[in-house]
């Protein structure tokens, strides 16, 4: 059979069915722009396969049996009828197995609207480094042992930084902010060059050009838990809150791109595991506790791990050891 033939034989799969439908949700809600664009990729993607057809007569009979008779308003957009089509709705039920008719109707399918229309899982390994292009012209860098998703949606685009650190060049968008979350806070942007760290002792976020606001995990942008930065400014999210903006180099946002880790009153702790992402034998410290007080800052190149390690001691009071195959850091006893 043909490819672009109206007719197929099997149900549409529920995941076309929600393609189609956040399609045409995008026709009936989005600004106008949006929705001729929606429309313009529908008709595409209707005419790329037959199965995408009959998602989309599929969805079109769901829109029409939860009253989505407002697309008729829409400029070219193929609306049902007024009259709910009981067996339209019987088929649209089973394809999408979403069970009692009460709740589909109260969804109305405007689910589908809200539904991202990108999904991205971004991820990296130890000694590796990624660079990304976004679908909205966006970039985005991640440093080695890094975890991440981008969810894009039709009124915010957001990524869900888990571990690691990545620099962001987002593309500005005033009617889709940018958002960047963690277990410790959120950034929220428009368009700017910036980039967050989230480890397990906190977040740190820097800005190299533009601005951009930075709210803690308990807070929004109605109490005080949040700051704006500015270009050459950074700040930390810990245990302890946000803390005070401090004054950060802009050329330093992201410089493990170019093979360089910079520290700037880094407590040691932190930017020893920001050294282990880079090394395939990580290493330790003898007491954790003890060494967070000091305070590491300078620029190191990424390939000397060991040049490192051997001028520490130089820097911090701390002793370094190579046992066996591992470098271990402690502090230094007080004579």
């Amino acid at each position: 059979m043909p490819s672009n033939s109206r007719l197929v034989s099997a149900a549409p799969s529920q995941k076309l069915v929600a393609i189609a439908l956040s399609l045409i949700g995008r026709q009936a809600h989005g600004e106008p722009h949006d929705a001729a664009a929606a429309h313009n990729e529908l008709a595409r993607w209707r005419q790329a396969d037959a199965r995408h057809e009959s998602a989309a007569l599929t969805a079109l009979d769901y829109w029409r049996a939860t009253a989505g008779e407002e697309l008729k308003d829409r400029v070219d957009i193929p609306a049902p009828g007024a009259a709910p089509d009981v067996q339209a709705r019987r088929r649209v039920l089973r394809v999408l197995g979403l069970g009692a008719a009460v709740g589909l109707l109260s969804a109305g399918g405007r689910w589908a609207w809200r539904l991202p229309t990108d999904e991205i899982a971004l991820r990296t390994e130890r000694r590796r480094l990624l660079g990304r292009d976004l679908p909205d012209g966006s970039s985005v860098n991640l440093a080695a042992n890094t975890q991440a998703m981008a969810r894009y949606f039709r009124d915010r685009r957001e990524v869900a930084l888990t571990q690691g650190e990545m620099r962001f060049d987002v593309r500005r968008d005033a009617s889709r902010p940018f958002i960047v979350s963690t277990e410790w806070g959120r950034v929220e942007v428009l368009g700017t060059v910036f980039s967050v760290s989230t480890r397990e002792g906190g977040m740190r976020v820097a800005v190299a050009q533009g601005r951009v606001a930075v709210f803690t995990a308990a807070h929004d942008a109605t109490t005080s838990g949040h700051v704006v930065l500015g270009a050459g400014q950074a700040v930390a999210i810990d245990r302890n809150g946000l803390h005070a903006p401090s004054v950060t180099r802009p050329d330093s946002v992201g410089a493990w791109r170019d093979g360089w880790l910079v520290f700037e009153g880094t407590p040691l702790p932190e930017a020893i595991a920001q050294w282990n992402d880079y090394l395939s034998q990580p290493i330790r410290l003898q007491d954790a506790v003890a060494l967070a007080s000091q305070r590491l800052s300078g620029t190191f190149p990424v390939r000397a791990p060991d040049a490192f390690l051997r001028h520490l001691p130089d820097m911090l009071p701390v002793t370094v050891e190579r046992l066996d195959d591992t470098w271990v850091v402690g502090p230094r006893p007080s004579r």
